[in-house]
């Protein structure tokens, strides 16, 4: 529960139609299970106690008391749990007979909420045995406790403010205006729905699709607990199809028919409370017209079983990634091709190193030239060798624009430089900040003079990476007339390298492909000190550290707001193994002072296209004063 972690899970007992007394002692097994694994939250399937294919039963008065005494009999015998859960009962309430969501925490009936939308088409006919939920709440005595009754009422935990459950059943999830829309409207951020979906061909899927977008549309948890083995099967089968979702993302399936068991994930109340404070559309506020239910939970460390992805930027499977890669191209690309033509530009300038930065501004730029139908001779791809080129980046830099029919040019500039260090009394023999910012800022130059000699705009190569590090030389690298990778952070850009060069392969470019796959083998560098033995001396990843980490903490850092406590905290879990702890908060302190002290850089950032859910753009998604202190920050690692 620590961080806004929270353990939760769906379960589908094996049951018997229409025999509490037997049903209720498989669900009190399934909650001290779920209680041993740490699970907090546990939600049963809908109408779990008696199982929902009773049918005509459920006008029985013996069907009805033993579900009554069932439920009484759970709380009693799951009262020590430290335990909130969610079981499906009938309930009598005034003549009329409700079909709903039981919240049994600590021996207590904190609430009944009644299902809204009775599906009464095809195979179902619930309207003939059950009510609708009425519009208001009332309270009414059940299982030896009164209580609330209705659909709104938020449960609210004593410890852990920020888990505020509500309930939905089924159906309610399958029409338009689903309950939970005005539930996570009046603050509630988990929502838990006991579920008797029959399974028919293709439903499973929709099922999977319907549960991800409504956590999406809500930015919300939710727990789908299904109906199973043990349902009558007169004319319908279940297949115990649980589903966890947070905020669109699937945390946990268990497959249609698989065997009936525990499933279990943690939720990040933090992240989606940040995610809610960041998006103003949000409809969540305060419970006006309902009831708060508070119940407690000790508060507990919560073991994260599932660590976040080592790369929050890049796709795990291969199809998907292949389709972020081409989107992020067509998006740069267009982005490109919009501002050549509106600037009335005739070319593009780029500085090309042979690292993996300027390749990517480079395809881009050929890309936005095709689209254009302009020749790719408009694209002058510029290398500018000094001191600490090396011939292997310098032939790759000139193979590329060759093969990809740009105009190359070369520049060396070591002439320049030297003559700029006398005139201010630079040792050229002091390998200092000086000596590898003055190439950088000749660079810079040489390319906005070639731009407006041929009427060309300078394509930026810098990555988001660089940008949130501040890995840029000031009015250097740093400036450019429309930087492309601006939003692509480091450990994307290669993925979207290595796609275009297996494009190229596909179309029977492989001189292209070969020389692409060796810019992607060449180690990160800004090769600005002389090379030793004719290798590159300078490696960016060990002096700024690697750049899976930090692009792992800027993800959660901008995306969620998160402490770099609780950054630690998850990039332990995730890189448990790859490095040790004092590794990873060494370069998170670093990360954190980077990230602040640098700000002034992106804080006058050329323009360039948003492509992901993390950009640093002043004039979008990052506004932050240079002068920040960083203080609270650093406070974490004290």
């Amino acid at each position: 529960m620590k961080d806004g972690f929270i353990r939760v899970g769906a379960v589908t007992p094996d049951t018997k139609v229409a025999n509490p007394e037997a049903n209720v002692k498989k669900c009190v097994e399934a909650a001290r299970a779920a209680a041993g694994q740490g699970v907090k939250v546990l939600v049963f399937p809908e109408l779990t106690l008696t199982t929902y294919g009773c049918s005509d039963l459920f006008f029985q008065n013996a069907l009805l008391r033993a579900a009554e005494n069932a439920l009484e009999k759970y709380m009693e015998e799951t009262k020590d749990l430290d335990q909130i859960s969610f079981i499906g009962v009938p309930v009598l309430v005034r003549d009329k007979i409700y079909n709903c969501a039981a919240a049994v925490a600590g021996g207590r009936l904190l609430g009944l909420v009644p299902k809204t939308n009775l599906p009464n088409y095809n195979e179902f006919y619930e309207a003939r045995q059950f009510t609708p939920a009425p519009a208001e709440n009332a309270f009414v005595r059940y299982a030896g406790c009164d209580t609330v009754f209705g659909t709104k009422v938020i449960f609210e935990c004593d410890d852990m403010p920020e888990l505020r459950i509500a309930a939905e059943i089924c159906e309610d999830l399958w029409v338009a205006d689903s309950p939970s829309v005005a539930h996570t409207a009046a603050g509630a951020t988990v929502i838990v729905n006991l579920s008797a979906s029959d399974e028919v061909v293709g439903k499973a899927e929709y099922r999977r699709n319907l549960v991800s977008m409504q956590s999406a549309k809500l930015i919300t948890g939710y727990i789908y607990a299904d109906a199973g083995y043990g349902e009558s099967n007169t004319d319908t089968v279940y297949s115990a199809h649980n589903l966890i979702s947070e905020n669109g993302r699937i945390l946990a399936e268990q497959k249609p028919f698989a065997d009936n068991k525990l499933l279990f994930a943690e939720f990040d109340l933090e992240k989606l409370s940040a995610e809610r404070r960041k998006t103003t559309t949000a409809r969540s506020g305060m419970a006006e017209g309902y009831e708060l239910v508070g119940f407690g939970l000790q508060v507990t460390e919560t073991e994260i079983s599932c660590p976040p992805p080592r790369f929050p930027f890049v796709p795990s499977d291969d199809r998907t990634r292949s389709e972020r890669c081409e989107l992020i191209l067509n998006i740069q690309s267009r982005g490109l091709a919009g501002r050549f033509e509106r600037a009335h530009a005739k070319s593009l300038v780029i500085g090309i190193s042979g690292g993996l930065d300027s390749t990517l501004a480079l395809i881009v730029a050929v890309r936005a030239m095709d689209i254009l139908k302009v020749d790719r001779k408009n694209v002058i791809a510029v290398t500018m060798p000094c001191f600490g080129t090396t011939k292997r980046t310098k032939s790759n830099a000139e193979t590329m624009a060759e093969k990809l029919g740009t105009t190359l040019r070369c520049v060396d500039i070591k002439n320049a430089v030297n003559v700029h260090f006398k005139d201010i009394g630079q040792d050229p023999e002091n390998y200092d900040v000086v000596f590898e910012n003055g190439q950088a800022r000749e660079r810079a130059q040489v390319l906005m003079d070639i731009a407006n000699g041929c009427g060309g705009l300078v394509v930026g190569t810098g990555d988001l990476s660089e940008l949130a590090l501040g890995w840029a030389t000031y009015n250097g690298d740093h400036m450019s007339m429309y930087g492309v990778n601006a939003s692509v952070p480091k450990t994307l850009v290669r993925h979207v390298v290595a796609f275009y060069a297996d494009l190229c392969e596909e179309k029977g470019e492989g001189e292209v492909a070969a020389v692409l796959r060796d810019v992607l083998a060449t180690p990160v560098s800004p090769e600005l000190l002389p090379p030793k033995d004719g290798e590159i001396a300078q490696c960016t990843e060990g002096i700024v550290g690697p750049y899976e980490l930090h692009d792992f903490f800027l993800y959660h850092f901008v995306r969620f707001g998160f402490t770099p406590e609780k950054i630690f905290r998850l990039a332990k879990a995730t890189f448990r193994g790859v490095y040790d702890d004092e590794t990873v908060s060494a370069w998170l302190r670093i990360f954190v002072r980077r990230f602040f002290a640098q700000q002034f850089k992106r804080s006058c950032l050329p323009d360039g296209p948003k492509v992901g859910t993390v950009a640093l753009s002043p004039r979008g998604d990052w506004r932050m004063p240079s002068d920040a202190d960083a203080s609270v920050w650093n406070a974490y690692f004290d």
